[in-house]
């Protein structure tokens, strides 16, 4: 049943006293700590964000969105919501127990009644939620390489939700922004949905919608969980601070959503719709590819430009939002303006600006021109994305034992020493196992941990503006995958493969470890008894095979100089 905007929604939070009673008998439950896409999923399932689900989604559920979009009762509902946890956590659950869900911090925040456990077939659902089981779509990745195996279905109590330090004033749950608009009389509202900052196009996009629609404007960008290598979102909020006076202030609002999103392209469409409606939205701008995750491990978009539009045209009626469709805008320089692609006359100048355009230009400190964006929010991306040669970054080395990787990475630190101007930090495969990994043996499961820990330090001095040069083995590529991600959250990741022989790297074997492997008195040797992923397009490749180290490490530092990390 759809609930109209001036109505309360129903939420799953219990009194403050039922609440500190389940705080007290929590004591005695199985807790599980929340990981931060699931803090999002369960902070909107308790304020009504994702109504009319009642708690995490059981098998038959799960199955029916999966298979057609469908709740077991009819209801329309296109995403996956389940708690996917540990197998070790699973196996000590019993079917109707209750257990304690608490965030990072060990704060309970609900009690999941547990009504279903199971195992998913995952590549099933990457096939019929994503379209594809390709792990280069990031839904797809995080469900292979991060999500527990086990999913727990249940109804869920709430106690409290989680807590935001950061922008408080600017957070709203549904009901409160129901109460909003019924306060201001607001029956007509277009939300804007967006990770990106925005900039003019944006603008005069808005506008027009607002205006099409006869309706008030909610801009509503996410500020949980986006796409890897996406604006933070401390920097996209004070880019929409920095503009929002540009919008007439009787008719506009914002409001920050802390939603994990999946990149699912017209499922996601359909699913933002049904989250403004519950927000009190009337109408929604959806746009060319929306929430499309980019190109597949083929080079082609992993959706259509419009199937996100024709999806949500067909389940409009249920999802109670009328959908106003994305005008691609483009500015007209003879005019001065911003228009609709398909209205520009014919022999029109029109300039654009693409999202790897503006980048590039950050990277390297070059103009913005005003009619692309406003000074305000380029002052903050500036401020956020200083030229490349004045940011961290890490270069992470990754090769077989004995191919030369410390080696390498040794001469390149004192090279970058020796040119001055950031600190610079080794985390060579050898001394991080003595000093930060020590008790880690040499499982698949351990290796990964050796390598996640070198990942976090790394993007922890690439944060803060130093040089990070890593040199582990790190055989398996989504670990090396994840390591990326982290590091290019702050600054440029860049991976050379030093690509020497199995053989050579046999050959100088100064520890007999080869020897013992291929005796089998060492397990789980990479190369020998364990398998080393082969990157696919490392930034650089190096073979040291009867090549002078100091040439080696010069072409890293050719390739830093041509990426503009370091001056020439």
């Amino acid at each position: 049943m759809q609930i109209p905007n001036h109505v309360p929604i129903p939420e799953l939070y219990v009194s403050y006293e039922s609440a500190q009673k389940l705080k007290a008998e929590a004591g005695d439950m199985p807790s599980w700590d929340l990981t931060p896409r699931q803090i999002c999923d369960l902070e909107l399932l308790m304020n009504g964000g994702f109504n009319p689900l009642k708690g995490f989604l059981g098998e038959e559920d799960y199955n029916g969105v999966v298979k057609n979009l469908r709740l077991t009762d009819g209801t329309l509902w296109p995403m996956p919501i389940t708690l996917d946890v540990s197998q070790s956590f699973a196996d000590a659950l019993t079917v109707g127990q209750d257990i304690a869900l608490r965030d990072q911090e060990g704060v309970i925040l609900a009690i999941l009644s547990v009504s279903d456990r199971w195992v998913p077939d995952k590549t099933r659902e990457a096939e019929r939620v994503f379209g594809a089981n390709d792990e280069a779509h990031p839904a797809v990745n995080y469900l292979h390489n991060v999500a527990g195996p086990v999913y727990l279905g249940g109804a869920i109590t709430g106690i409290q939700q989680p807590v935001h330090y950061d922008f408080k004033m600017r957070r709203d749950t549904p009901n409160e922004l129901r109460a909003y608009f019924r306060k201001l009389g607001w029956r007509r509202v277009v939300a804007f949905q967006t990770r990106n900052p925005l900039h003019r196009a944006h603008q005069e996009l808005t506008f027009r919608a607002a205006k099409e629609a006869q309706a008030n404007l909610l801009i509503h960008p996410v500020v949980g969980l986006t796409k890897p290598g996406d604006v933070d979102h401390f920097t996209r909020v004070r880019c929409y601070e920095a503009v929002l006076d540009k919008y007439p202030a009787a008719t506009t609002t914002m409001s920050l959503l802390n939603l994990a999103m999946r990149m699912a392209g017209p499922r996601e469409a359909v699913w933002h719709g049904l989250i403004r409606r519950n927000h009190g939205c009337t109408h929604m701008i959806i746009g060319r590819d929306h929430a499309g995750p980019g190109k597949n491990s083929k080079g082609d978009d992993f959706y259509g430009p419009y199937e996100a539009q024709e999806l949500f045209r067909e389940h409009q009626g249920e999802i109670g939002i009328e959908m106003v469709d994305f005008k691609h805008m483009v500015y007209v320089q003879e005019r001065a303006q911003y228009e609709p692609a398909d209205e520009v006359l014919d022999g029109s100048t029109v300039l654009n600006i693409s999202g790897t355009e503006l980048r590039r230009r950050l990277r390297e400190g070059l103009e913005i021109p005003e009619w692309f964006s406003f000074p305000e929010v380029v002052d903050q991306l500036r401020r956020r994305y200083p030229p490349r040669a004045q940011q961290g970054f890490t270069v992470f080395f990754t090769g077989l034992s004995g191919s030369g990787k410390s080696t390498v990475a040794n001469a390149l630190m004192v090279k970058l020493m020796e040119m001055g101007g950031r600190p610079v930090t080794l985390l060579d495969g050898d001394i991080v196992r003595k000093n930060l990994s020590s008790e880690l043996g040499f499982s698949k499961k351990h290796r990964d941990l050796n390598i996640r820990r070198i990942g976090y330090v790394a993007s922890e001095i690439t944060k803060n503006g130093g040089i990070a040069i890593c040199a582990p083995i790190a055989p398996y590529a989504t670990t090396r995958r994840a390591v990326r991600e982290d590091v290019e959250m702050f600054g440029a990741f860049v991976e050379v493969h030093i690509a020497t022989r199995l053989e050579e790297c046999e050959r100088r074997d100064r520890k007999g470890l080869y020897k013992l492997a291929r005796e089998g008195k060492i397990k789980e040797f990479t190369g020998i008894s364990d398998p080393y992923d082969v990157p696919e397009a490392p930034e650089l490749r190096v073979d040291t095979e009867n090549v002078e180290v100091d040439h080696c490490a010069h072409q890293v530092l050719l390739k830093l100089e041509q990426m503009g990390l370091v001056a020439g």
